[in-house]
């Protein structure tokens, strides 16, 4: 479901960024295929520097949907960021691409503690998205430092976060439920 990223991918990934129902929300635009070949590249550069991660979203068949991205790491957080094709909203490519991303960043990475989501008010698709996941917090009162820094400008995202200790809790929780209706004893 997710893979690093590689320059092979970005003639498929270019035609489902282009669609008009995406690119709006897209942090790096990408005007032709050339252009998106460049910022592929710079972004597995700048995962190798540490600076970020960035995972290709893979559809059943193997074939790259879409992006799921890590940007501004510092002080053990960063901000999430995903994008995916038009084809495939609402089959649940989203949610899983993030359980699967939050996984490797909660427990194979160390470093990670806190994910932030900004997301344009306007962008209601991916704040429908973000309020589904039971470890997602507003985080305008609790982290208002950083909601303020990434209003500065204009005030037009919300923010939402992820803390590392909620994210365990609940993927335990839904673990030993799981396990109780299959009836078998949680622990």
């Amino acid at each position: 479901m997710l893979k690093t990223r590689d320059l092979h991918e970005v003639p498929e990934l270019f035609q489902l960024l282009i669609s008009p129902k995406v690119f709006p929300f897209v942090r790096h635009k990408a005007a032709t295929s050339d252009e998106y070949y460049f910022i592929t590249k710079k972004t597995i550069e700048e995962e190798s520097n540490g600076s970020l991660i960035s995972r290709t979203i893979l559809d059943e068949y193997e074939h790259p949907i879409g992006t799921i991205n890590l940007f501004d790491i510092k002080n053990n957080y960063g901000f999430l960021a995903t994008w995916i094709g038009e084809p495939y909203f609402g089959k649940g490519y989203n949610k899983l691409a993030k359980e699967l991303f939050l996984n490797e960043l909660f427990f194979d990475n160390d470093t990670i503690q806190t994910v932030f989501m900004k997301v344009r008010r306007t962008n209601t698709r991916s704040a429908k998205a973000a309020l589904k996941l039971p470890f997602v917090v507003n985080g305008k009162e609790l982290f208002p430092d950083i909601y303020f820094a990434i209003n500065q400008i204009e005030d037009v995202y919300d923010l939402f976060v992820i803390p590392k200790e909620l994210y365990i809790s609940c993927t335990q929780f839904i673990q030993e439920s799981a396990a109780s209706v299959d009836g078998e004893e949680a622990s």
